[in-house]
């Protein structure tokens, strides 16, 4: 049996922008969740209004969307199904003032649609770090 691939590291610390270092291998199978730092806030609970900085990767790819550059964070509901199930599935049950790397597999990110248009290929892995400001 191979041994797992490892996940990228990320630089910087919660809410500064990283930067991500991919490991060799290719991605992992399945969603993998790394706390990177544990935040002491409130516990994120599925219907829950988030509000995040974040910045998305290709694995071995570009970067395809990020808040940093904008300055501005953003908030949704999680875990009812109103952002891609990688983000519901790896964000509920984690505090806010944490810093989450998610690596989400096409199943519970994009499919094999993609998103073109943002750089995203049918079948990519997707890499997040988001930091969990807030809930509202």
């Amino acid at each position: 049996m191979a041994a797992p691939t490892a996940l990228p590291t990320a630089s910087g610390t919660f809410g500064d922008k990283p930067e991500l270092t991919f490991p060799a291998g290719g991605a992992p199978g399945g969603l993998h969740v790394s706390v990177l730092e544990e935040g002491t806030g409130r516990t994120v609970q599925k219907g829950d209004t988030i509000v995040v900085n974040y910045y998305g990767q290709v694995w071995d790819g570009g970067m395809f969307d990020n808040s940093y550059d904008r300055r501005s964070t953003i908030d949704f509901p999680i875990g009812v199904g109103a952002v891609i199930g990688g983000w519901d599935k790896g964000l509920v049950g984690q505090n806010t003032g944490s810093r989450i790397l998610l690596s989400i597999p096409p199943e519970h990110g994009y499919g094999m649609r993609g998103v073109p248009q943002a750089g995203i290929g049918g079948g990519d892995t997707l890499v997040f770090v988001i930091d969990l400001v807030d809930i509202k």
